[in-house]
């Protein structure tokens, strides 16, 4: 019997990837959560299991393919029941049918395509056609009017009933990240798309999906140009990064740190240990005085959540640590790191740069980080402005240390100066609360005995 195995949900803002590698063919025998593609997303190249044990029956896609979460990838022949999407089709239309969708909040009104507030009344000046349009830069008319229902049939498993409210609506289903079992999409998924996208116009005043810059020139009007797509990880950067500017009001702190002692023990204790399982770097040490300063400004290792008008205090400190490699940025995430010696930090981190330059990070290893670090010094540089990773609400950037003259004790002296810089949610934290963070920082790498005895 025939199960049909479409793409899950990969993780956060995840919609979909490029195959890499087709580990199976049709024909072969598979066991349950047996891997059978390696997919590249836009944060990273995972294998992907199936729950399903039988004979593949039929690939539906080949290495290059792109594929998008609840797109059919594999028909597998079992001893089981068969699953098809027309039994499920009908039986999400009867459920729909019977019981229509209710929210105690903003619900859809399919009858004309108006959005319903709290208290019954429609909306008067926007229905949710415009809406959804400004939310995606007016792309979704366009891709309704171009992709059949037969095709969208075949690509989103959604209901017929969730269908006609998509239609009404102006959803593009593509868009919509189901919630039923093989990412089915539900009528509620497609009325909290629709309120996410007023919610993102009401907080934000300006759309946050699509770069609605003016289109470019045709450059081969002055002489002969190359298309270059970008890879999964850049377009990821891309839109994060655009998202992030629009969304949050940022400031950038600058300062620098006297590590001149710090180095001088950094280097004697690498000395001293030659077989150190992992190489302590300024970075690690920086990783650790900044979980220490964040335990004193806790607004720093937070996030604004505007909708509630609250920021969400974590308690917990998981620090991001941007990485360099050949396909891009990335930010693999150290978990607990107020709980772990410096010597365990640097042994983390060197894996996890390792596995971020061989693609062979999860997408968990750079999920919920609370604050970032970006260090620029292994290239040069007096200083920058990093852009705040949002829903993080700051981030540090370090600049390649430089041997400055410093008046000490009545004398100018050598030291070892590291430029800082600290780009901050201006709605959260104050300028001198920011300069106060920053500075603490440090003193903290200025005065390593201060910071063993704090730690």
């Amino acid at each position: 019997m025939a199960i049909e195995f479409r793409l899950p949900d990969l993780g956060e803002d995840t919609e979909g990837g490029d195959i890499v590698n087709v580990l199976v063919a049709e024909g072969d025998t598979i066991e349950s959560e047996q891997h059978v593609l390696e997919i590249e997303t836009d944060k990273a190249v995972v294998e992907l299991p199936c729950p399903h044990a039988g004979r593949i029956a039929k690939l539906h896609v080949k290495e290059g393919d792109h594929v998008k979460v609840g797109e059919l990838v594999l028909t597998i022949d079992t001893d089981g029941q068969a699953v098809t999407d027309t039994e499920a089709d009908r039986d999400e239309s009867e459920r729909e049918t019977e019981t229509p969708a209710e929210n105690d909040a903003e619900s859809v009104d399919a009858s004309d395509g108006k959005v319903l507030s709290r208290d019954g009344g429609k909306e008067s000046s926007r229905d949710t056609h415009t809406l959804i349009e400004e939310s995606t830069g007016g792309q979704t008319a366009a891709r309704d009017e171009k992709r059949s229902d037969d095709t969208e049939k075949n690509i989103i498993p959604a209901g017929p009933a969730t269908r006609r409210l998509a239609r009404v609506l102006g959803v593009d289903l593509a868009s919509v990240q189901g919630s039923a079992r093989g990412g089915r999409v539900t009528q509620e998924d497609v009325q909290a798309f629709v309120r996410q996208a007023m919610s993102s116009q009401a907080v934000l005043g300006e759309d946050t999906t699509t770069d609605r810059t003016p289109p470019l020139p045709d450059f081969e009007k002055w002489g002969p140009i190359e298309h270059q797509p970008l890879s999964g990880v850049r377009r990821k950067t891309a839109s994060t990064m655009s998202r992030a500017w629009r969304a949050v009001p940022q400031v950038t702190q600058f300062d620098s740190a006297d590590i001149t002692l710090l180095e001088e023990g950094r280097r004697r204790f690498m000395k001293q240990h030659p077989d150190a399982p992992a190489k302590i770097t300024v970075t690690v040490l920086v990783v650790k005085a900044v979980t220490m300063v964040l335990k004193t400004f806790p607004t720093v290792n937070a996030s604004y959540d505007p909708r509630e008008q609250e920021l969400i205090l974590k308690r917990y400190y998981h620090i991001g640590v941007a990485v360099d490699t050949d396909h891009g940025l990335l930010v693999p995430v150290i978990r607990d790191t107020d709980a772990k010696s410096v010597a365990r930090l640097a042994s983390e981190l060197e894996s996890l740069a390792d596995q971020a330059r061989n693609r062979k990070l999860t997408l968990e290893q750079m999920q919920g980080g609370t604050f970032t670090i970006s260090n620029l010094g292994g290239i040069g540089g007096t200083g920058f402005s990093p852009i705040v990773y949002h829903p993080e609400v700051a981030i540090l950037g370090m600049a390649r240390s430089r041997t400055e003259a410093v008046f000490r004790d009545g004398s100018f002296q050598p030291r070892l100066m590291l430029p800082l810089s600290l780009t901050y949610d201006h709605r959260v934290i104050d300028g001198a609360d920011g300069a106060r963070f920053l500075r603490k920082v440090a003193q903290l790498l200025s005065d390593p005995l201060e910071m063993l005895i704090e730690a």
